[in-house]
């Protein structure tokens, strides 16, 4: 699946000509079709040759309507660039072509239309020279120019061969795993709610799949899905989409609003760049300069921080960290145009570098402008690298979709990482997508953990160890990330495991002689009335609460209940006691159990509520049998 961008300063020449492709006239408006003169997007499909049906979005050419031809133009693979004959290079025709360079699009085709209304064979070859010309030094510089005409049919038969063997060139999209589609149009349609367009730019989407739409987060379901008018199940990277959701008001969507399955992109306010200032603007680009942001379907302002430099001046390229006013979703080689508020106009563009900066960059940082040279290099390893070292950790799945690599390229970069100790591979013991660390960040991360539980120790001496949730929550890492971790250091042995505690393998709890003074005489009223012994708040008062929970944690005191508690040994020879009683006599009461151990009713009725709570007997009104 492929999409054309089709872009023309006059109406007459581009509207028309695709109409005589398609067999549709673009414009939808009634307003476009007086005025003779796209204002709004328009969209449309074509046929080939080879039976592959591509998109084609329609895009204003009028000046006054340049920046919703920016909301359409992001996304697509080829461009039909279409120049009026009798017109010839205009200077909208100079600023498209700009776009289309900024933008990277390699691949598209130019039309030289109207050539009906023009009868003199020398001025199609000056027009066309000229166009040639102003071709050289863009993306379009080899791109084959055709002249045709829209009403009389020349020339059109030729143009869709040459942009059929132009699109099969292409490669197919790269699917990285994650769906996203920038939304350009939203509607109701009666009858069945809320429907989306855009161009799926990555993953897919299925019928009964959940989304949600970004930035604000709102949860939705695909009820039904359409590609070129045509329902499907299935939509797949690069596929003009329309989508029928269930859950979401119309009245809350935007254009530029993002469409994903939860959970797979952050939005971001803050994203880093490179910038190329156009060599036509009015003057040079200073720092804290206030800009429109245009990537995919979305329009947000931006302002500038300009890295590495006092100014830019026209042609040059730079570094620019941009300040959004609202919230967008954006991944590493996304492309962006930037355009002047006042005095209206199209500054430059380039490539999203980092779509999520920790920080706030100084400007003149010297350690930044190399994370971002390496990031725009792109050599994969450099790239990876970057990523991998302002993560400090993530997972394959996400280092992949940050770093915009196909897959293939990206596990074998990651594996020459790893093999140079650039990267680590990280175990966390379970079945989650594998986990990726900078080796310094990690050693980091491994050593903070020692020493919270370290100082734990130190706090609580008399404490087995260290609750797991509380390490978790005194740390500030993912619960993959810490899973991890825990993992790695109990199978290096720094770290060990006990239930929910955690501790340092030399960790014992040891008593002072106080304490052990304290501990012995409280053993002894045990040892003297082991089944009707001192209740907790009598142990509570005899050796305090820190020694007491010691002396549970090491199992020599075994509570039953807030008030009853027991020595091991006595605690065990009680259950033991108790099944036999069972096994021989099949009931027992809390009378009868208080009488066979000499005890007292508040005892053995806690004790009892104990073993039921346990799964060693079950009550069955005032009696209990074995479970």
């Amino acid at each position: 699946m492929h999409i054309i961008g089709t872009a023309g300063h006059v109406d007459h020449g581009k509207s028309t000509l695709i109409e005589a492709i398609t067999g549709t006239h673009p414009d939808r408006l009634r307003e476009e079709r007086e005025r003779e003169l796209s204002i709004v997007l328009g969209f449309d499909s074509l046929t080939l040759g080879s039976g592959e049906e591509v998109g084609i979005i329609d895009v204003p050419g009028h000046r006054d309507f340049i920046e919703n031809m920016l909301s359409g133009i992001g996304g697509i693979d080829a461009v039909l660039f279409v120049v009026a004959a009798d017109e010839g290079v205009m200077p909208q025709t100079k600023e498209h072509l700009a776009i289309v360079d900024l933008l990277g699009i390699e691949d598209g085709v130019v039309a030289l239309s109207k050539v009906d209304v023009v009868d003199d064979p020398d001025w199609l070859d000056l027009v066309e020279m000229d166009l040639r010309e102003s071709l050289q030094g863009t993306t379009l510089a080899e791109a084959p120019i055709l002249r045709v005409s829209g009403k009389t049919g020349e020339g059109v038969e030729e143009l869709v061969k040459v942009l059929g063997e132009t699109l099969s060139r292409r490669p197919p999209r790269p699917d990285l795993g994650r769906a996203r589609l920038s939304i350009d149009r939203a509607f109701v349609i009666s009858g069945f709610g809320t429907v989306v367009t855009g161009t799926l730019l990555d993953g897919k989407l299925e019928v009964g799949d959940e989304i949600t739409i970004l930035p604000e987060r709102t949860i939705g379901r695909i009820r039904g899905l359409q590609v070129h008018n045509k329902e499907v199940e299935k939509a797949f990277p690069g596929s003009r989409t329309a989508i029928n959701i269930s859950g979401v008001d119309v009245d809350g969507l935007e254009r530029g609003d993002v469409v994903a399955h939860p959970g797979d992109y952050q939005p971001t306010r803050r994203i880093d760049v490179r910038f190329k200032l156009l060599t036509e603007v009015l003057k040079p680009l200073t720092h804290n300069t206030p800009a429109k942001l245009f990537i995919g379907a979305d329009e947000v302002m931006a302002r500038i921080r300009l890295l590495g430099d006092e100014e830019l001046r026209p042609g040059q390229t730079g570094w620019l960290q941009l300040e959004l006013e609202e919230a967008l979703v954006t991944l590493r080689g996304d492309r962006y145009i930037l355009r002047r508020p006042s005095p209206s106009e199209t500054m430059g563009g380039g490539i999203v570098l980092d779509p999520q900066p920790a920080y706030r960059h100084k400007r003149f940082d010297e350690g930044v402008l190399n994370h971002l040279r390496a990031l725009s290099g792109g050599d994969p390893e450099d790239i990876l690298r970057q990523i991998i070292q302002r993560s400090g950790v993530l997972n394959r799945r996400e280092l992949i979709i940050q770093s915009s690599i196909d897959p293939q390229t990206a596990a074998q970069a990651l594996n020459r990482l790893t093999q140079g100790d650039a990267a680590i591979f990280i175990d966390d013991g379970g079945e989650q997508d594998q986990l990726i660390a900078d080796p310094d960040y990690w050693e980091n991360v491994l050593t903070g953990l020692i020493s919270e539980v370290e100082r734990y120790h130190e706090t609580f001496p008399l404490r087995l160890g260290m609750p797991r949730e509380e390490l978790r929550s005194q740390s500030t890492f993912s619960e993959d990330v810490f899973q991890a971790a825990l993992h790695t250091l109990s199978q290096e042995n720094r770290l060990t495991e006990k239930g929910p505690l955690v501790a340092l393998p030399s960790h014992q709890i040891r008593f002072n002689a106080d304490q052990k003074e304290q501990i012995e005489s409280l053993m002894a009223k045990f040892q003297r009335s082991p089944t009707s012994p001192p209740t907790v708040d009598r142990c509570l008062e005899a050796v305090g609460e820190e020694v007491y929970s010691a002396l549970i944690s090491l199992g020599e005191l075994k509570p039953v209940s807030t008030e009853v508690v027991f020595r091991r040994e006595t605690y065990q020879k009680m259950v033991a006691d108790i099944k036999a009683w069972l096994e021989e006599k099949d009931t027992i009461k809390v009378a009868e159990a208080r009488d066979y151990f000499d005890s007292s009713r508040r005892y053995m009725l806690d004790f009892l509520e104990h073993l039921d709570r346990e799964g060693v007997t079950i009550r069955e009104g005032d009696i209990r049998r074995l479970r």
